[in-house]
């Protein structure tokens, strides 16, 4: 692996820094997939690993899954895309009806835009500006969700934002008492990656959902991570209804994606019907083929799916912990707090285990009790070889 790639050399000609996604790079450069099959992964030099990075979360079945696979070929073959809206994107929309209780949905492309789309329902629902949101999440690229004093960000965007630390119900409610008639909705991530996984704390979401409500502001939940964590989402667990939740990452199949859901009356700034003061459009919202795979990916994820998965990643932290690791999150998402995540990816990567680069483990119905010993037994041999270089 200390070979330069070819592919690279390439890249590097024609992309800035040789690759489109800051999220995916490691130094001194990623290495580059050709193909990925179940729970596996062959890079261009023809390296095999078992992935548990699974795009960022997105792959809840692993790759190529055949089913999925079927439903989109079968979409795509009457049609990808269409200036009509398709009996598709009325399936998801049932479809996620009924695994959340939240009435109603529009689709986007990504999780991103999913954030851009609630933070502007929110704003045209209220009549307000101000969005409360919580440092160390990711709510993706958006100007208004990056991390402050981020390059490229103008001073206006940032200044409609406040960011408060997670979990701290006292500066939440000062936030609140000062501010809280301006605000139009608060942002939530249960249980962020960036911040390291780390759960939102019972307490701090029930002020949230008390205090937002009582100062006329919306609760907006982002789930696009966390919805694999049950079959309503995560903040199911928490016994609270959001007013805005928006979805991604699984929910596409392995497609882009992106959704927001609300009830009617949150969401009529979008319908024509209501004389909706919002026009958002979008090419590929909603496509059919994205529509087909993503409703396919979910009916394969049913209660029974999400619990033995859960359940699986739960007993991987518990291992690994015992062994002496720190390890964050819940059920299938897992975070190893190591102080140089670079040294461990390619550590883990070299023991035949792709990771996020941040440290982070995202468990697939793809992988079997063999391949998940395997990346147990790869942390803890990468984890190994980090102490001994200390």
């Amino acid at each position: 692996m200390t070979t330069v790639d070819p592919l690279y050399t390439r890249a590097v000609e024609v992309l800035p820094g040789g690759n489109t996604r800051s999220t995916v790079f490691v130094a001194p450069h990623p290495p580059y997939a050709v193909r990925g099959s179940g729970a596996v992964v062959v890079d261009s030099t023809g390296h095999e690993v078992i992935d548990c990075n699974n795009n960022y979360t997105a792959l809840i079945h692993g790759h190529a899954h055949p089913e999925i696979l079927e439903a989109a070929a079968t979409a795509a073959s009457s049609g990808t895309a269409f200036g009509l809206p398709t009996h598709y994107e009325v399936d998801m929309a049932e479809l996620l009806r009924h695994r959340t209780g939240v009435p109603q949905w529009r689709f986007c492309n990504s999780g991103t835009e999913a954030v851009m789309m609630l933070v502007r329902a929110a704003r045209a629902h209220t009549g307000r500006d101000l969005i409360i949101r919580f440092s160390g999440s990711y709510h993706g690229t958006y100007d208004g969700v990056v991390s402050q004093g981020a390059s490229g960000v103008p001073a206006a965007v940032a200044d409609s934002f406040i960011v408060l630390p997670p979990n701290d119900v006292t500066a939440f409610e000062t936030a609140m008492r000062e501010h809280g008639d301006r605000v139009a909705a608060v942002l939530i991530d249960l249980m962020p990656n960036r911040a390291g996984l780390v759960p939102s704390t019972q307490e701090f979401v029930d002020t949230l959902r008390t205090l937002s409500t009582a100062h006329g502001a919306l609760l907006a939940v982002d789930e696009i991570i966390t919805f694999r964590l049950g079959f309503g989402g995560l903040h199911q667990r928490y016994g609270i209804t959001p007013d805005l939740v928006s979805l991604g990452k699984i929910i596409g199949g392995g497609y882009p994606i992106g959704a927001i859901g609300g009830s009617p009356d949150v969401l009529s700034s979008f319908s024509p019907l209501a004389n909706g003061t919002v026009a958002w459009g979008g090419t590929f919202s909603a496509n059919p083929v994205t529509m087909a795979a993503g409703a396919t990916a979910l009916r394969l994820f049913d209660t029974e799916r999400i619990e033995d998965l859960n359940s699986a990643g739960d007993q991987l932290r518990i291992e690994l912990s015992a062994a002496g690791l720190t390890v964050n999150g819940s059920g299938s998402l897992l975070r190893l707090v190591v102080e140089d995540t670079t040294a461990l990816w390619w550590e883990l990567y070299r023991h035949g285990v792709l990771v996020g680069t941040n440290g982070l483990l995202s468990l697939s119905t793809a992988m079997n009790d063999e391949q998940i010993e395997s990346i147990r037994h790869a942390v803890l041999r990468a984890h190994s070889a980090l102490d001994t270089r200390v």
